[in-house]
Formats: structure tokens, sequence, C-alpha cells
């Protein structure tokens, strides 16, 4: 692997990540409203089977046929998001086949197939089946879609987090020892239960908008009101969920990856009692001086907030960008080493696998193969710093993470307060809408008239405008969110064990960026087809 680094054009890496990131990007433009539009469609229809109301079964009907539309660009894209690690990503395939390859295989085998078998029987089985089968077939597509997510989000997680393995230097391959272990990894969890409610919040948010812009156009005004009851109810515990899941999540990167950390915070020197940023001006183009600033400047952060998310405690210790690359001493007294200390036995851990291949093709006795193999044990841990040449490249770019966190976060507190604000208005709950109310009136965002009187469950037209506006922003919170959980690895494929560069595939890099620009065409023109058909569809109703 070593003389195949040294042979990759450094063109085909950059296209290869640039391919890989263009078709996830545009493959989870799809997945998160998929998952939310479940949620919403089996409510309507379990409403519908309570109340055997014919109009809560063609408002459940017709998220479900906006639910379809998305099911279908989500697959398309997804199909080929899993070819690359074959095509472009070859030695990572190679390296980690075995342990990658199965939460994939059983998203395939299990989860797809659910999916595929009862989306047909929720969309064609409306008069073939019982209402209660139709009704868990509604439901088990949401699930299916959902336990698909589980599947590729472990294997994610586990890129940022491996357990459950071990390196046999026998096959140069990493073999699953624990499939428990990898399924079940906090890490996964934490990453599967923040990012599954984040996307209720998108469905959440595209039935509002689309309720609102019938409210706008004084149509469908029942499937409106009713909808926006759900969906608001829906997007307010999923963005508290968000909230709550995220400080979870951050502590799990906390703990497993302080690096990242590090960047989100733009924190160069880290401590006891650290404060979380609220803002800081990091510059957005150009990595910063970690190493001769103290902070970044115009900082202002709210004192002791960083070290209680990541630790649950007030003054628990958190590292800063430059105390992981001297080394430091953990609160429970390890010490973890320096990053040049890291690649010095990360070096060691090559050659002496090398070695030791060397001698049992020669057919060395068993005691010189045992010392070789206690001697690369000893330093595994390390081996994929061997290939990083300079320190500064296990620092992840800092600006993308440090803004796309804040977007995140920014973003995710104004879903809760615009859910919060539809709530008052469409439950008309009394005092407190009339108090909401004034107020709204009062800063000029609702006419004096209503302030008193409202009407029951009415949106102002402010608040329909507003909700529609909120369609993209959800979009790129959830895009934030990705960009710091790929970015902040960086440069690791996977967690101090495979860098990108000793990852990807012996391509030319002029046919890599071929296919990217391909790629580019038909996923802008898949997404153009499914926004015309979306549009189509609303504009059409629920008839």
């Amino acid at each position: 692997m070593h003389n195949l680094l040294l042979s990759i054009d450094a063109g085909t890496i950059d296209w290869s990540r640039a391919q890989f990131a263009l078709t996830a990007i545009y493959h989870w433009l799809f997945v998160p409203l998929t998952l939310g539009l479940a949620v919403i469609m089996g409510i309507c229809e379990t409403i519908y089977y309570k109340k055997r109301d014919d109009f809560w079964k063609k408002t459940a009907q017709f998220w479900q046929r906006l639910f379809g539309v998305n099911f279908a660009m989500g697959v398309a894209t997804g199909i080929i998001l899993e070819f690359e690690f074959g095509t472009n990503w070859s030695n990572y395939s190679w390296f980690v086949g075995d342990i990658f390859g199965a939460p994939l295989a059983v998203e395939g085998i299990v989860a797809f197939f659910m999916e595929s078998t009862f989306v047909a029987v929720m969309f064609f089985g409306w008069h073939k089946v019982s209402a209660g089968f139709h009704l868990a077939s509604t439901w088990l597509t949401g699930l299916g879609a959902t336990i698909s997510a589980w599947w590729i989000l472990v294997a994610n997680a586990w890129m940022q987090y491996p357990v459950g393995c071990q390196f046999n230097p026998d096959t140069m391959r990493n073999e699953m020892t624990s499939f428990a272990e990898v399924a079940l990894s906090p890490f996964a969890i934490d990453k599967f239960c923040h990012t599954v409610i984040s996307s209720w919040i998108i469905g959440a948010v595209f039935v509002v908008a689309v309720c609102c812009w019938y409210l706008l156009k004084k149509r469908e005004q029942r499937l409106a009101l009713e909808s926006i009851k759900i969906a608001t109810i829906v997007g307010l515990v999923a963005s508290v969920g968000a909230a709550a899941t995220g400080h979870k999540s951050a502590q799990s990167v906390g703990e497993v990856q302080p690096m990242k950390l590090a960047a989100m915070e733009a924190l160069y020197n880290g401590g006891n009692g650290v404060g979380l940023t609220a803002i800081a001006w990091v510059n957005p183009l150009e990595q910063p001086n970690y190493a001769k600033e103290a902070e970044a400047p115009f900082k202002l952060e709210m004192p002791y907030a960083l070290s209680f998310m990541a630790t649950n405690d007030m003054h628990g210790y958190v590292p800063g960008i430059n105390d992981i690359l001297k080394g430091y001493t953990k609160p429970d007294g390890t010490v973890e080493p320096s990053i040049d200390e890291k690649i010095d036995r990360g070096k060691v851990a090559i050659q002496v696998l090398a070695d030791y291949r060397r001698m049992k093709a020669k057919g060395a006795d068993e005691g010189t193969l045992n010392n070789l193999l206690a001697l690369l044990n000893e330093n595994m841990p390390y081996f994929g710093y061997g290939y990083i040449r300079d320190k500064s490249e296990v620092v992840p770019f800092i600006p993308v993470n440090f803004w796309a966190f804040r977007t995140m976060v920014g973003l995710g507190c104004l879903f809760i307060t615009f859910f919060g604000v539809l709530l008052l208005l469409v439950f008309n709950i009394p005092f407190v809408s009339i108090v909401s109310r004034r107020l709204m009136a009062a800063l000029g965002l609702l006419d004096e008239t209503e302030a008193d009187t409202p009407a029951s469950g009415s949106v102002p037209v402010w608040l329909c405008w507003a909700a529609i506006i909120m369609v993209p922003l959800a979009y790129i919170a959830s895009e934030s969110g990705w960009l710091v959980a790929e970015f902040g690895r960086q440069p690791w494929t996977i967690q101090d064990m495979l860098p990108t560069w000793a990852a990807v595939s012996d391509l030319n890099s002029g046919s890599v960026a071929v296919t990217f620009f391909l790629f580019l065409i038909l996923f802008t023109t898949m997404l153009a087809v499914e926004i015309s058909i979306l549009l189509k569809q609303i504009k059409k109703g629920p008839k």
C-alpha cells in the first residue's frame, strides 16, 4: 500500500473526494425529507384509521404521493454512492471491506427490501388489503427507511470511531471481531438519534410550508390547518430533541474525536472551565495561524459552557488544537502522545508489517515472527499516522467546521422559536395566544383588530411566508451538520487508521474529473425533476 500511495496523483485524491462529497450532498437532500414525511403521513393515516373520515384518507394519500417522489430519487443517488466505494476508494474497500460491508449488506438485504415491499402495499393496496394492514404498511415503510438510515449511519460512525475489529497482518485487512460492538457502538447510537430526529425537522418544515402556501392561495384550508397542527408538534418535539441529542453527540465527539471538537470551536489552546464560543472572527477562506494565536479575534463566549457540553462538568478539561498536537494528560491521568510521536510510531508499524511479511515469506522461525507481531500490535493503534507527512495535516480546515457548526446550531434555535410560535397560533391556546398576538401586534406583525379576537387556528400572512423561507434554511442546517461530521475528521477516511490519500483508488485524475461533472449534471437534473414533480403535485392538491 505504501508504494502504491507514492504513485497516486494528488489530483486523483482531490477529484475523488469532490465526487464523493457531491454524491453525498445530493443524496442527503432526499433522505431527511423521506424520513420526515414518513412520520407525518403515518400520523395522518392513523387518524383516518381511528375516525374513518375520508378527509384524513385523502390527506394521508396526498403526503404519501410527495413521499413517493422523494423516495425514488433518494434510492437512485444512494446506489451510486455505495458503488463509489469500490470504484474510487478501492484501497479503503480492501483494507476494511470485511467490516464496512457488513452493515451496508444488512441495509440492502433487510431494510431496502422491507421498504420496497411495504411501499408497494402503501401506494397500491388501499382497496386490496384491510385498513389495519394498510396502516401497518405505511408505518413499516417509514420504519424501513429509518432502519436503512440506521445501518448506513452505523457504517459512517465506524469510520469516525472504529471498534469491534482487529488487523490481520497475513491478509492485510481489518477483520471484524464483534458485529454487536460495531452495530451498537455508543457513537453510532448518538449519531443515529441526532441525524434521524433532525430529519423530522425537515419533514415538518416542508409540510408547514406547503400548507402555508395553500393558506396564502386560500385553498385546501382544512388540509392545511390540520396538517400544520401535526407538523408543528412533530417539528417542535424534533427541534428540542435535536438539541438534546446534539449535546450527547458533542460529548461523544469530545471523547473520541477531540480534534474535531477543537476545530468546531476554533479552540487553539484548551484547559479547564473552557467557554463555548458564540461568535468570533475566523476567516472563512484560510486556515488560521493556530500555533501563534492564543485564540480567534473578536471572540464572544459563554463561560464554562464548552466544558459542560463536552464533559458534563463546568470545570472539565477540553484540549485545544495545540494541546492535541503537542500531547496532553487526560483527566484520568493517561497521557495522550504528541502527533510527532504518533507519526514515528506509525512509521514503525508500517516498517514492522513489511518486515513481518518478508520474514514469513522466507520461512522465518515462529519466535522471530511472534516478536515482530508483538511490536506491530504495540504500534498498530498509530498505523495511520505513518502516512502523515507533517503534523499540520491532522488539523481539519477550521473555517468550514467553525462556521458550519454555528449555522447548524443557530438555525436549530430558530426552528424551536418558529415551531413554538406556530404552536401557540394554530392551537389557539387561551391567554397565551392572546398575549402572543398582542406582542406581535405591538411589533407590527399582526393587525390590531386580530390581536384580541383571533380566528381559530389562523396563521398570519407573515408567518406563512416565513414558513416557506424555512425550507431552504432547514436544508442548510442539515447539510451544515454533515459538513461538520465529515470535514471535522479530515484527513482521516477512518479515524487514526487510514488517511484519505492512502484509501483512494489508483485512477487517472482526468477520468475522475469527467465522472464528477457527469454526476453533477445527472444529480442536478434529478433534483430539478423532483422539484418540478413535487410542485406539480402540490399545485394539484389532494384531489
